[in-house]
């Protein structure tokens, strides 16, 4: 696999890289649909929208409360929005108003009261007042998550992770590691060529021994043993024997699994809840799921029942009672009854 889907701001781009490049700058990813940074716990209630070549955010009943006046524009985050104006972003707050004014090369998402922004070549963090309290180093840096964030290092390009005063937890030598949850970050280790788990000291906590393993969700983790998937808990026991020929995160107590060609839905027993049957799965959330069968997208309920038919030719999952699709030569969100509230044209300039 060399060709990898990319959302940077709300415009999606195919990006052709080696395998390595992709698990490194994803990390030990959940594996759910494309889609834009998320981690919010609650949604801002407004959509990045289109008009008329400029951006800007509707609420849920698809009317502009932010007027289209933005480049580009990406979702809310602990109350702030990273929005591009000419070739400079900045952070804009729910009344449309900058809080941050326009000047870096790119911006992440707030979480935990910072932002990943890049300054020239190099990312660094500022605050929400937009002070930037780790200065730019890094090649690549992402969103905090329980107290460190992972970057990857300017003079070695290898992965670590930092502190909020941008110390190292452990000297930069992984090629891929991914954000702490439940205190557990997985890593790769290139040498071994295996995946464990360290812990908030920068310990193994989970010694290296999988093939592949994914981020903690909902308390389990998919991990790869002998070219069958699983998943361990916490303390690295199997609690779903690997017997899946591809596994995805847990969300809303499902997760997407791979069996003879087809993607199903297990629980966290490992009992098959929604039969194999899809090409593409995406990940549960406000009770529904993307779904792909041949070209098409619809969403399905956690029985497994297709709530919106297939009608789609990209659809991500519903955040705000709301769900980004693209049809056609059109795009834009819809409500759970799969009617459009809002839509523009694709690649309208």
């Amino acid at each position: 696999m060399n060709k990898s889907r990319f959302v940077i701001g709300n415009k999606t781009f195919l990006v052709f890289m080696g395998m390595a490049l992709i698990l490194a700058l994803v990390g030990c990813s959940k594996q759910s649909a494309p889609a834009a940074e998320k981690g919010q716990s609650e949604h801002s209630g407004l959509f990045p929208a289109q008009k008329d070549g400029k951006w800007g955010y509707i609420n849920s009943s698809g009317r502009f409360v932010i007027k289209p006046q933005f480049e580009w524009a990406r979702e809310f985050s602990e109350g702030l929005a990273g929005v591009r104006v000419g070739n400079a972003g900045g952070y804009i707050n729910t009344s449309g108003e900058f809080v941050i004014k326009p000047q870096f090369a790119a911006t992440r998402d707030f979480s935990e009261s910072l932002a990943a922004v890049q300054v020239g070549n190099l990312w660094g963090y500022v605050d929400r007042q937009g002070k930037m309290v780790i200065r730019p180093q890094f090649l690549w840096a992402w969103k905090f998550k329980e107290g460190f964030a992972r970057v990857r290092d300017y003079k070695t390009s290898k992965w670590s992770l930092i502190d909020k005063r941008g110390r190292f937890l452990l000297p930069p030598k992984f090629e891929v590691i991914g954000d702490f949850s439940l205190g557990l970050a997985c890593v790769w280790d290139s040498a071994s060529g295996r995946w464990g788990y360290i812990d908030h000291r920068g310990e193994f906590a989970i010694p290296l021994q999988f093939e592949r393993a994914l981020t903690f969700s909902e308390s389990l983790a998919a991990v790869r043993i002998d070219k069958k998937w699983g998943y361990i808990d916490p303390q690295g026991r199997v609690v779903i024997e690997p017997q899946f020929e591809n596994a995805w995160s847990f969300s809303d107590g499902l997760a997407p699994v791979f069996l003879n060609g087809k993607f199903g839905y297990i629980d966290k027993t490992g009992k098959m809840v929604i039969e194999p049957q899809f090409d593409e799965p995406g990940s549960f959330s406000d009770g529904l799921a993307p779904v792909r069968i041949d070209n098409k997208w619809g969403y399905i309920d956690t029985t497994g029942r297709m709530v919106i038919e297939l009608q789609f030719d990209y659809a991500r999952s519903f955040e705000g009672g709301l769900g980004f699709v693209r049809m056609g030569d059109k795009e834009g969100y819809i409500n759970k009854s799969g009617k459009f509230v809002f839509e523009w044209r694709k690649g309208q300039p």
